[in-house]
């Protein structure tokens, strides 16, 4: 009868350690969220189809959409510092994309045309009119997609630190969807999500790949960046686990070729990585111009928020 106790015993200690493991998700979870730096009373709810998907309005002129970097870690505040400066010109939209900060969490595969439709639907139902698009990283790719999919709704455009086309172009693979699978598994992808996602290693990113000085790195960027990556409890994992399995990438090469909208690159003069990308982009479409922020790397938007807007400024007449 030996097995029969085995069998108990090992059952007990399964569920034993199934339920710490979703006890520590818990803490974290509750320790992340507890100061509530996402909260907003002066942002609004656009009703989409997949989820609210939260935005802000401030200014009048010429409408301009801000769209943040793909990334859990991400949210509308990552133009905090230039959207009120913008919005004494500009009609300004700043947009929680879906996965991200505010808006809804939805369970499912998050891909590239997801967020086409996401960018599209908003401007033609909230927005009302034609546009500028302003994009950081990765959500380039998905107003350069949606232009080409609607020339109706898009002006030009600016891409902040664009991801690089070759990545871009990479489909997911055995790899990649077994990862998806694997965090998206209830409690342990979770808790491997958490792991992922620490405190440590946001405030790692900032001081060596967002900012050029680190000195302007702010214990409430990375304590908002953490809350946004938790905000929504397990549901933030889903976004995280699609881009891990590199369901968010397309080939945009013959989205630009097919382009005649004013396109620009903005990039943190910093990043030797990013110049190199942004010629990628100048080779598949001449006419894109490319722009520099001193001194700064991955998001100029926040570590130089004044020369930012004087780039866009020159950039959007």
């Amino acid at each position: 009868m030996s097995w029969k106790r085995n069998l108990i015993l090992g059952t007990a200690l399964a569920g034993a350690t199934t339920l710490t493991i979703h006890l520590i998700n818990k803490f974290v979870y509750f320790s992340a969220t507890l100061d509530n730096l996402l909260s907003s009373p002066s942002g609004s709810y656009y009703e989409w189809k997949f989820g609210k998907i939260y935005y802000t309005e401030s200014g009048e002129g010429k409408p301009v959409l801000l769209l943040h970097n793909l990334s859990t870690f991400s949210s509308g505040h990552e133009w905090h510092f230039i959207k009120e400066k913008l919005a004494k010109t500009n009609k300004v939209y700043c947009i929680d994309l879906l996965g991200c900060g505010r808006s809804d969490k939805p369970n499912l595969i998050y891909t590239n045309y997801l967020y086409v439709q996401l960018i599209s639907d908003f401007i033609k139902h909230v927005v009302g009119e034609k546009c500028d698009v302003i994009a950081a990283g990765e959500s380039g790719s998905f107003a350069v997609a949606a232009c080409q999919n609607d020339s109706s709704i898009i002006d030009q455009i600016v891409m902040v630190n664009p991801s690089d086309i070759r990545y871009l172009s990479k489909s997911p693979s055995k790899r990649t969807k077994t990862l998806t699978r694997m965090i998206n598994i209830p409690i342990f992808g979770t808790f491997l999500y958490n792991i992922l996602t620490q405190k440590k290693k946001i405030e790692k990113l900032y001081k060596e790949e967002y900012f050029y000085n680190k000195d302007l790195v702010t214990n409430s960027m990375i304590d908002t960046s953490y809350e946004t990556s938790h905000s929504g409890n397990a549901a933030s994992k889903y976004l995280f686990a699609s881009m891990a399995g590199r369901y968010t990438t397309v080939n945009i090469k013959h989205c630009m070729k097919e382009l005649n909208n004013s396109i620009f690159i903005l990039i943190g003069d910093k990043t030797e990585e990013k110049e190199e990308s942004a010629r990628l982009y100048q080779e598949i479409l001449p006419s894109i111009e490319i722009e520099y922020i001193k001194d700064s790397k991955e998001l100029p938007q926040m570590e130089c928020p004044d020369q930012f807007i004087e780039a866009i400024h020159t950039l959007l007449l």
